[in-house]
């Protein structure tokens, strides 16, 4: 997935009302971009930080920046944009590269089902049963390698797990795919300390048949790609 636009190197200032950056451009100009994060973005927030932004023109936004971007010393990067990975997996998907789900011929996106919510992908295809795949951006990293979800208290998660244990208890399949927005990460685990309540949710959905999918992700400032499967710890 490519970036609309080009990216230009800031550096962050603070973060803020969740949504909300000020960064100062490399012409020393101080702009405020939009941070599409709702999470708490441990460790990914302090201020002098190496980040991207995705400028536009479009006057329907209130922002003339969106933060996509943090760059680390290392040469490693971090997504910071949660509709990334949605946007990825379904060029992914589309084009069949996700060997789970390869065999799958229909890709839709936001199909209402459950309790007054949307899967963020419906995949049918002849003689399959229907496939439910929801998406998570996971951004946590609190030991080198490992990547940790959620970074915060997520109710709308653990509801989004009990709805695909009921489709699986329906007789249809239900993916839990966690996306790895990080470069540097090459393990994956639930953050049980952060969100006890959503990780005992995730056993009994895996218990109920829920399959659970980790990639990892390719990250430069000119795009996003869905890369390998990666283990869990």
């Amino acid at each position: 997935m490519n970036f609309s636009t080009p990216l230009i190197p800031a550096t962050l200032i603070k973060r803020y009302k969740r949504f909300l950056a000020d960064c100062r451009l490399g012409d020393g100009r101080e702009v405020t971009a939009h941070c599409a994060n709702p999470g708490s973005m441990m460790g990914m927030a302090e201020p002098g930080l190496r980040v991207w932004l995705e400028p536009n023109d479009d006057p329907k936004k209130k922002l003339n920046f969106g933060w996509r971007l943090i760059e680390q010393g290392n040469g490693h990067f971090i997504g910071v944009d949660t509709s990334v990975p949605n946007r990825a997996l379904k060029a992914a998907l589309t084009a069949r590269q996700i060997p789970e789900l390869a065999a799958y011929t229909s890709v839709r996106s936001e199909v209402k089902y459950g309790q007054n919510s949307r899967i963020d992908f419906l995949l049918t295809g002849p003689d399959l049963p229907d496939c439910y795949v929801e998406v998570k951006s996971v951004t946590l990293s609190r030991q080198t390698g490992l990547a940790e979800f959620p970074d915060s208290v997520t109710a709308r998660g653990t509801k989004h797990l009990r709805e695909l244990a009921g489709m699986a208890g329906a007789g249809h399949r239900a993916v839990m795919l966690y996306l790895v927005q990080r470069t540097d990460c090459d393990r994956f685990a639930l953050a049980a300390d952060i969100d006890p309540a959503y990780a005992a949710e995730f056993e009994a959905a895996q218990a109920a048949g829920v399959e659970r999918l980790i990639y990892s992700t390719s990250i430069t400032p000119c795009d996003i790609e869905i890369s390998s499967r990666i283990a869990c710890d």
